[in-house]
């Protein structure tokens, strides 16, 4: 069945539910494996609910569909986000989810090329998604397609160059049928992203270098169901949205402490998470 439900107004509720879900199965997930990433996992879930369950026009049978919407998880290091998103999906068994990390298993710490159904590009080395990405929207518009490309971006991936010889790209060629959603979760691996290069204003960069770029609380998810369905937009120009998020949203322990960019959770702070997110 083919997922398409961008016309119809966003469930919040609902794509908020979603969201839980996929933040409790990410805590469990980093605790099984003891892998690291899990407050980037978390920071990202509202966005991935909103474009699974209701942007994407996907179908979860025919991964290889030529007309699917393309979704890139450009910042890579939130791998087991999108594999929670595509098992919830269909695109291959829940169950699978429990090999996350483990040797011989298709569920590695960043998205593997050509392994996992659904996974549209190998990430993780930032920078590497708007440009592939970019690739698709240009050759969508060549070959007579219709469909769209998201990519999913962390904030101090906005520190590579490549992401704006793409940008500026996207830009010139006019390619309104790509989406960059920058979580902007403020934290980077060992500092503040503003510590680290100034991003901000990020919204004005994205703007001078010829986007359509909005900010967006990226916690709400009828919100960013909206905009990210809203593409192409009529601007004449690819859409950025800046969707300020915080880095372990939805637990209060790991929220803004980035010690849970490295830290995988015990057991026990497993179950208390599950309780704060109304999971148990």
């Amino acid at each position: 069945m083919v997922v398409a439900n961008g016309k119809n107004a966003p469930d919040k509720a609902a794509l908020a539910a979603v969201a839980a879900r996929l933040r409790g199965k990410v805590i469990e997930m980093s605790s099984a494996a003891g892998a690291a990433h899990l407050a980037s996992c978390l920071s990202c879930c509202d966005v991935l609910a909103a474009a699974y369950w209701h942007v994407l026009s996907i179908d979860p049978k025919k991964p290889d569909w030529a007309d699917r919407d393309r979704f890139i998880l450009s910042k890579g290091h939130a791998a087991a986000a999108l594999y929670a998103t595509l098992a919830f999906k269909g695109y291959f068994p829940e169950a699978e989810l429990a090999t996350y990390c483990q040797d011989g298993g298709r569920l590695a710490e960043h998205p593997p090329a050509n392994l996992l159904p659904g996974v549209e590009a190998a990430t993780g080395s930032l920078g590497h998604g708007l440009p592939i990405g970019v690739g698709m929207a240009l050759a969508a518009r060549i070959h007579g397609q219709s469909h769209r490309v998201y990519a999913l971006l962390s904030d101090g991936e906005n520190n590579e160059g490549s992401v704006w010889e793409a940008a500026m790209f996207a830009a010139g060629q006019k390619l309104e049928n790509i989406c960059v959603i920058v979580d902007y979760n403020k934290w980077q691996a060992t500092a503040r992203s503003n510590e680290t290069l100034m991003l901000a204003p990020l919204r004005d960069k994205w703007a001078a270098f010829g986007w359509d770029a909005r900010e967006i609380d990226g916690h709400d998810v009828e919100a960013l169901a909206a905009a990210m369905a809203d593409l192409p937009n009529g601007s004449g120009k690819p859409v950025a949205l800046i969707a300020h998020t915080v880095k372990g949203k939805g637990v209060s322990f790991m929220e803004d402490d980035n010690n849970w960019h490295y830290r995988a959770p015990t057991a026990e702070e497993v179950v208390k998470a599950h309780k704060e997110l109304g999971l148990a």
